[in-house]
């Protein structure tokens, strides 16, 4: 059941009393404390982290636990599966925005994902933490606060779904995880994406895409051994802006003969993927194949969008339009 933490009360900052938020709890580094071992998992509820908070900014937070895991588990039905419980939350009026609490190592995945289907002007924004919970410096209350404020703020109505982290609130087409330790991990290296509108939320089971990394002078055959898995579509890590060699265009090619969709992203952290480079392994070579350029986006969320759209019936001239929109 749903537990409120706490009554609404003006805050320091005159947040205007009455706010009210819902937070859905999913696991990660911020629900994490340390046993006597140094290990670190998943072991606070919601209630544990956000009553002090609430009160300073001047809201009425009410929990909900959709998952209670470290977030490099999460499958692309688990990220659905918070999708449908911040759905729940806004499907009641009196409620002025959503904030996730989520692992970092995959936030960028289910924000994104999040961000494709929501179509409601209220504020859905995600954070999480570094840090544990019992540390002795964690990061998390500081970004629990900035997730409260951006919520409860008119401002970020209509503004899609957001990432407050380390001081910033981020839009979360294009944000991805900078650093592993850094309190300030996540960044948009391309600013924020396009938001050209929301996609349809289909149901039934998610479609396998798998991510394939391409090195200089790659021969092919990994990408060939994954074909032999039956995938529904394949992302490839490619270097440069989006280039491979002539070996992995012939596979490409095989690949899309047989209805396997291939996007094309890069390794290299900012900057679009671009068909200009021939030479038989080049970006224009893996197009000509059947590969589709995923712009500005990177592999983690460009593996959520084909995700989608597979998931919604998209035919292969809907995701290249889809991704040339979106990247």
């Amino acid at each position: 059941m749903p537990e409120t933490v706490v009554g609404g009360v003006t805050g320091g900052d005159g947040r205007v009393a009455g706010t009210r938020l819902v937070v859905v709890t999913t696991g990660g580094t911020i629900a994490s404390t340390v046993d006597e071992h140094g290990v670190s998992s998943p072991t606070l509820t919601g209630s544990d982290l956000l009553g002090g908070t609430a009160r300073q900014v001047g809201v009425e937070v009410e929990v909900r636990e959709a998952l209670r895991v470290d977030s490099a588990t999460l499958t692309l039905a688990d990220a659905d599966r918070i999708h449908r419980t911040v759905r729940d939350a806004l499907a009641d009026a009196t409620v002025h925005g959503v904030v996730v609490l989520h692992g970092t190592d995959s936030l960028e995945e289910t924000a994104y994902l999040l961000d494709l289907l929501h179509e409601d002007p209220r504020p859905v924004v995600l954070t999480g933490s570094q840090r544990t919970a019992d540390h002795a410096d964690s990061d998390a209350p500081a970004n629990v606060r900035t997730a409260f404020l951006a919520a409860a703020d008119p401002a970020s109505r209509g503004r899609g779904v957001l990432v407050a982290f380390g001081g910033y609130v981020l839009a979360a087409a294009g944000v991805t995880k900078r650093h592993t330790t850094a309190l300030d991990t996540f960044g948009t290296p391309d600013g924020a994406l396009p938001r050209p509108g929301v996609l349809p939320d289909a149901a039934g089971p998610w479609p396998r895409v798998d991510v394939v990394a391409l090195t200089p002078g790659d021969d092919g055959r990994l990408l060939d051994a994954c074909l032999g898995l039956a995938p529904d579509g394949l992302v490839l890590v490619g270097l440069g802006s989006g280039n491979a060699s002539p070996a992995v265009v012939a596979s490409v090619a095989r690949a899309t003969a047989a209805g396997v969709p291939v996007v094309l992203t890069t390794r290299v952290p900012a900057g679009p993927t671009a068909s200009s480079y021939g030479g038989g392994g080049g970006g224009h070579d893996l197009v000509a194949a059947g590969g589709v350029p995923a712009g500005r986006l990177r592999v983690a969320q460009a593996r959520v969008l084909l995700a989608v759209l597979l998931r919604g019936g998209s035919r292969a001239e809907d995701l290249r339009a889809e991704f040339a929109r979106r990247g």
